[in-house]
């Protein structure tokens, strides 16, 4: 094949070249394409392949314009439009692949290379991590290859010699590449891609099933970042408070209805003590409007571009939904507490559960009350007493909860992961007459060694339960720690069996030295929050700080402006100055002779332009005789400088352009 490859003509190898770089540019948005635009888009680049390696002829337009008009009913099909992101990247897609089909003058050619180029962009609107940024990188290395070899004279230059080219081009436009990524102003909603353009990860939801947060127990991908400045907290305290659910229908738990909780005091009446711990959360996009922090804070996260504000049971939200990467300052206070220190309208919701659930909890919950009297405490510590001795274990896989699901954990299955445990555990508080309620969250995270921020996962995803007690208000109790200690007193956690692949990937490196798989991925996640700390997430804030620290006292947008075209006049100036610089630079010796043509062409003479300086002298002396003896002289002197051994040469360049200028060059009579 490659012996095939190197007897095909220019046009079929440069065909193939501008094919493969194609398909590598589309490859990125494979999963954000309907099936069908994949497909066709593949099946027309490899037609084009086929034709180009066989020397077959194009299609005729005809061909062209029947797959048009099958793509456009198929867009509208898939998105029942052909406007907006997604019906536009597909149409734009196939219309990349249709054109190659057009590819018979460089004209098509250069319509191509840009179209490319425009649909390796939009690899931006679906992600901007590391790995899509670095395929974009090589995609445009290739796009500018191709493009490069386009401007070739005819013949059959090596690709290599385009690459070196278009490589040249890459770290010449680097350095304005930086200064416009660092100065050009973030003006929304001119700057950045829309919110609804980014696709949410998994995690915590508006509402939680039965069994929802195992499920995001096989999940290890990263919700939250944290960095703290001074010391870290204990374990016990890092809990990362969510969404909070007051209403049960059985199997599942959801927010207050507002209209039923409109009679509930607005004030959280949050009173802190003690030192806060000082710390940055770098939040991964969610699809939701929640702000996670660690319980609690006094004062509202600063999020740029976000309005702030806390709800009455302590969760943190912002005025729209988080579609990007976002980092916020928190200070939070370990020692606090919340809610009404009497019993006030309202707190009956936090004891309702649904008509005839959980008849044998019911009755559980008569014998223990009956047995720890009317104190809560005391309740509450005969409950994790019983977690504690009876028996249940903590498990990713308790089975498929029935209808009446505290029933089942209390006296059938005594397995569940922390959401059933927390259920359980409210169902049975209400059924004793304590308001109680789920809070779900993230508890614990591990510590990345090369970069020092602590790494939360959906993994950690946990759900614990709050009782409101008279005069202290709502307190913090995690019936899991009572089932499984090392939850949140170690952090240990349930690990789900992986994958064939990656188990074989992680134990062959882990064969070779051991952790090292863990090692590599540590490294891996700190690069990509890197990528996510100094490129994501540089925003106007990062921007005037940065020109705070240039010097700027109160710096605003239109100081960017005049900074950036400070720099773009620096950096014209100094195109100018390397342009001159250049042209000194290029063979001195055959300006020198250029010149003296010239002279000689002002007398009368006319000479070929590839005229050597003995021809010239020649020429010279025929046309004017003795005038020219001098000049005649100079030209040979000239050419000994240039083709004499090096023992021969007497004169210098600058010694011969004085000459040159002291010089009387012949003149017609």
């Amino acid at each position: 094949m490659l012996n095939r490859l190197s007897t095909l003509p220019r046009e079929a190898r440069d065909t193939l070249f501008l094919l493969a770089v194609i398909g590598w540019v589309l490859v990125p948005l494979v999963p954000h394409l309907p099936l069908w635009c994949t497909a066709f888009a593949a099946a027309i680049l490899a037609w084009r392949g086929w034709l180009a390696w066989h020397g077959r002829p194009l299609p005729s337009s005809w061909w062209v314009a029947g797959l048009l008009a099958i793509t456009v009913v198929a867009t509208l099909a898939s998105h029942r439009t052909v406007l907006g992101r997604d019906a536009g990247v597909t149409l734009t897609v196939v219309l990349l692949a249709l054109k190659t089909l057009e590819l018979r003058a460089r004209r098509d050619a250069f319509v191509v290379f840009f179209l490319g180029f425009f649909v390796m962009l939009s690899n931006f609107f679906f992600s901007q991590s590391l790995p899509t940024a670095a395929a974009i990188l090589l995609g445009l290395f290739g796009l500018l290859t191709a493009l490069v070899n386009a401007h070739m004279p005819v013949g059959r230059p090596p690709l290599a010699l385009a690459a070196r080219t278009a490589g040249k081009m890459v770290l010449l436009g680097a350095p304005i590449m930086a200064a416009l990524f660092m100065l050009f102003p973030r003006l929304a909603p001119l700057w950045g891609v829309p919110g609804d353009a980014m696709a949410g990860k998994s995690g915590l939801s508006s509402s939680m099933e039965i069994g929802s947060i195992a499920s995001l127990a096989l999940d290890g991908s990263i919700a939250l970042r944290i960095r703290f400045e001074g010391p870290t907290p204990p374990q016990r305290d890092l809990y990362f408070r969510g969404p909070v659910f007051g209403a049960f229908d059985g199997r599942q738990w959801q927010p207050l209805n507002p209209r039923t909780a409109r009679s509930f005091p607005a004030d959280a009446d949050l009173q802190v003590s003690g030192e806060p711990y000082r710390y940055q959360v770098t939040m991964e996009a969610s699809r939701r409007p929640w702000l996670f922090v660690m319980e609690a804070a006094l004062r509202p996260p600063r999020v740029p571009g976000y309005g702030v504000a806390m709800t009455q049971d302590l969760q943190w939200s912002t005025d729209r939904i988080v579609g990007d990467l976002i980092r916020y300052d928190v200070e939070s206070y370990p020692e606090f507490r919340h809610g009404p220190r009497r019993f006030v309208p309202g707190l009956e919701l936090y004891l309702q559960l649904p008509e005839g659930s959980d008849p044998r909890t019911r009755e559980l919950a008569r014998e223990i009350a009956a047995a720890a009297g009317r104190d809560t405490r005391a309740r509450v510590q005969a409950v994790m007493d019983r977690l504690r001795t009876g028996g249940y274990t903590y498990t990713l896989e308790p089975g498929v909860f029935g209808q009446h699901t505290a029933d089942e954990f209390w006296f059938d299955r005594k397995m569940g992961f922390c959401e059933h445990i927390a259920s359980a555990f409210v169902v049975l508080m209400r059924a004793m007459e304590v308001p109680a309620r789920i809070v779900t969250g993230y508890q614990g995270g591990e510590v990345n060694n090369v970069d020092g921020y602590w790494t939360l996962r959906q993994s950690d995803a946990h759900a614990w339960a709050e009782v409101w007690e008279a005069g202290t208000g709502w307190v913090r109790v995690d019936p899991t720690s009572a089932v499984f200690p090392g939850r949140t007193g170690a952090f240990q956690r349930l690990q789900a069996e992986p994958g064939v692949i990656a188990g074989a990937f992680g134990g062959a490196l882990d064969s070779f030295s051991p952790g090292l798989f863990t090692r590599m991925r540590a490294a891996w996640e700190a690069v990509n929050n890197r990528w996510n700390q100094w490129v994501l997430n540089y925003s106007q804030t990062r921007q005037l700080d940065l020109l705070r620290q240039l010097g700027f006292d109160s710096p605003t947008w239109q100081d960017l402006v005049v900074l950036i075209g400070a720099l773009l006049g620096l950096a014209g100036l100094g195109g100018v100055a390397w342009s001159l610089w250049s042209r000194a630079q290029h063979d001195p010796w055959l300006r020198l002779l250029s010149q003296a043509r010239r002279a000689l062409e002002k007398g009368g003479l006319q000479s070929p332009a590839a005229s050597t300086p003995r021809s010239l002298a020649h020429l010279a002396e025929q046309q004017f005789g003795e005038q020219a003896r001098a000049a005649s002289r100079w030209l040979l002197r000239l050419e000994a400088q240039r083709y004499a051994r090096e023992s021969a040469r007497h004169e210098g360049l600058a010694q011969l352009r004085r000459e040159f200028r002291q010089i009387s060059w012949p003149r017609a009579q």
